[in-house]
This record gives C-alpha cells, structure tokens and sequence, in this order.
C-alpha cells in the first residue's frame, strides 16, 4: 500500500507542488505549498481519527490533503479536477490500488467550493482540513497598504483552531482575528461559501460545524 510518507518524499510530486505554487505567486494568491498541504493532511487526519475511522482511511484522508492542490500547475480554474486527473496517473504509476485511488481521486475533486460536494468521509475531511487553514503566514505580500481582501482577511487571523468535542457531535473553527486589518463582514464576503461547504462536510461526518469568531458564534 501507498503511504503518506512516500507521498511526502516523493520528488516528483513535491516539483508539482513547487511549480504549482510559483504559478500562484505569480497570480498573486496566497501561500499553497508544503505548509498548506501538510497542515491540510494533518487536520484531515486529526478529524478522521478522533471519529474513529480506521488508520487507512485516516492514511487516505491524509494523502488527498497533501496532493489536493497540484492541479494548480495546470491552471487555477478548475484546479480541483484536472488535479485528480494528475493524482490518478501519480498513485496508478506508484501501484496503488483501484479502491484507494477512487477514494483519494473522488476527495481531490470535490474540494474546490465551486463544485465540491463531500462525497464520502475522506472528502469531508479533506473540505475541513482545507477551508480551515487561514493565517497571517499565507500572506505573501508584506505591503500592508496593498493588500487585496484576501490578503487582508488571511493577515488579520492571530490564531485559529479546528476541535471537535469530547462527545464527537460538534466541530469548531476558531479564529482570533485583529480587526485593524479585516472585518468580520470581510471575512464572510471571502469564506461564506467555504464556512457553508465546511457545514456540510461536517455533517458527512455526523458532525454540527460551527464558526466561532473573536469568541462569537457567527455559524
């Protein structure tokens, strides 16, 4: 079986992963490489568990996280799907099976919130795991009197948290935003679209989802 680590480590993909990202700062989008990846698969994999998937599907969960964006190298429009094409061919050429590519396939298709729907656990968690990662560090410009609203709502964030409770009935998005820089208002101009496919995710998963901003509770 395909691992996580392999996947890490492989040259191949982490050149896609690098060059996608170049296209993007080109573009002037914030940071989607290795640091957004990785975290991407770490949330994903903290989700599955604590619901008590089993390790594969939490390894699964996992792999689509940190090969989601790829698709990114071909173009930004649409990255979602030729993405999945990519990740096909990457996990058929490595030996992967049929049953794990078509999960792993299915969940970096569906991710985009222009076209995503959470399909199955490891889509859901992999929607969760990505829609939740916003921070200053993705900011790449330093210019704060250029900044877009993304830049700004993304540099605004302090601290932001995933958790699910003891009772594994609600999931929280915590976010500590300095609103010198962002609006609560900004911030749902960008993210409602992602805060609602995060909802639905989380309900894939039995899961309430709630947004819980500057200690209110905005979703």
């Amino acid at each position: 079986m395909i691992t996580y680590e392999e996947i890490r480590n492989n040259q191949a993909i982490n050149t896609y992963i690098t060059r996608a990202d170049e296209s993007l700062v080109a573009m002037g989008y914030t940071e989607h490489s290795f640091a957004h990846v990785t975290k991407t698969a770490a949330t994903a994999k903290y989700i599955l568990e604590t619901m008590g998937f089993s390790t594969r599907e939490v390894e699964l969960a996992q792999i689509a996280g940190y090969l989601h964006d790829i698709g990114n190298l071909v173009n930004r429009v649409d990255h979602a799907l030729s993405g999945a094409v990519m990740a096909f061919r990457i996990l058929d050429d490595l030996g992967a099976g049929a049953e794990e590519i078509a999960t792993i396939v299915t969940a970096i298709g569906n991710h985009d919130e222009g076209t995503a729907v959470a399909v199955n656990p490891v889509a859901a968690a992999l929607i969760l795991g990505d829609k939740s990662d916003v921070r200053r560090s993705r900011v790449r410009n330093h210019d704060t009197t250029n900044f877009d609203i993304h830049d700004r709502v993304n540099y605004s964030v302090k601290k932001s948290s995933v958790k699910i409770n003891e009772e594994h009935t609600l999931i929280k998005l915590k976010l500590s935003i300095d609103t010198r820089y962002c609006s609560i208002m900004d911030y749902f101009e960008i993210f409602l679209g992602r805060m609602v496919l995060c909802r639905k995710a989380a309900e894939k998963l039995g899961l309430k989802f709630r947004l819980i901003i500057n200690e209110q509770q905005l979703l």
